[in-house]
């Protein structure tokens, strides 16, 4: 009996994705002439198919949702190796880096931190050399999830600045917030630009306090 033949490895479909999108950005006009800048939008969009596939989605689903995401990863890292900058490899590597430095209780049998949060950000401030515990934090992000990482980096970073800490259930925050937006769309209010505007005052208090 001949033995088994082996299969291809387990990053083998990895490889030829990589050899697809290089040879669709030399032959496939549209894909030629993309940039980092004009692919933007797909990858918000892609992002945020993503989140509905787990939330309505099934496994298939999100199965081709994630391969659309990885589109998006591959054609960026492609494009940046066709300018000498970096490749798909350079990326998983610096990942993979940074988790390996940033899980030391994991990697380097030290001791399991007591705030696991709190630990993951301290190193991550030390490692960029931020001045702030805001640093970092994208602008772009719509005001109620840029409140949550402002609240969040607050706290971790131990920033002395008061916050209201009462819990609430899942149903009393849905109702609350559509509450809220409801009152403020009736007295003519923009309830994100009203947040953003109170995030910014947050953001100064707590770089103020610093």
């Amino acid at each position: 009996m001949s033995a088994p033949t082996a299969g291809p490895g387990p990053l083998a479909e990895v490889t030829r994705f990589v050899e697809v999108m290089t040879r669709l950005r030399r032959e496939c006009p549209w894909d030629a002439e993309q940039t980092h800048e004009s692919l933007v939008r797909y990858l918000v969009e892609e992002t945020c198919e993503v989140v509905e596939a787990i939330e309505d989605g099934s496994d298939t689903d999100l199965r081709e949702e994630l391969g659309d995401l990885l589109l998006q990863v591959v054609f960026h890292a492609t494009i940046a190796a066709e300018r000498g900058t970096f490749t798909l490899d350079d990326v998983a590597r610096e990942v993979a880096d940074k988790l390996v430095a940033r899980h030391p209780y994991v990697f380097a049998g030290s001791d399991l931190p007591p705030d696991l949060e709190g630990s993951w950000e301290q190193r991550k401030r030390t490692e960029k050399g931020r001045t702030s515990a805001l640093d970092g934090i994208p602008a772009r992000l719509s005001a109620l999830t840029r409140g949550h990482k402002v609240v969040s980096r607050t706290r971790s970073h131990g920033v002395d600045v008061a916050l209201p800490a009462d819990p609430v259930t899942e149903d009393e925050l849905g109702d609350g917030l559509l509450a809220l937006v409801a009152r403020a769309q009736a007295s003519g209010l923009d309830a994100e630009q009203v947040l953003r505007g109170r995030l910014r005052a947050l953001e100064t208090e707590v770089r103020t306090t610093e």
